[in-house]
């Protein structure tokens, strides 16, 4: 049986620990991201669809949040 989707809370926790552990970025700046993301959308369809709750896609949105921090926070 596959693990169950995480919560979407347990899920934006998720992508801030990565950030933090991935990119050497602080809590403060890795929780501002998350949240900039999240007032941008970007996690939308996450909320809607549990199956995007995974480990995997938390490393792969962790990453996009990095690369692209200066549009999630402009």
């Amino acid at each position: 049986m596959p693990p169950r989707p995480m919560t979407y809370e347990e899920y934006l926790d998720e992508v801030t620990t990565l950030i933090t552990e991935k990119y050497d970025l602080s809590d403060e700046a890795a929780i501002a991201l998350v949240m900039a993301a999240q007032d941008k959308e970007y996690f939308s369809p996450h909320d809607d669809d549990p199956s995007l709750r995974n480990l995997d896609q938390a490393h792969s949105d962790a990453r996009k949040l990095f690369k692209e921090q200066k549009t999630f926070l402009a």
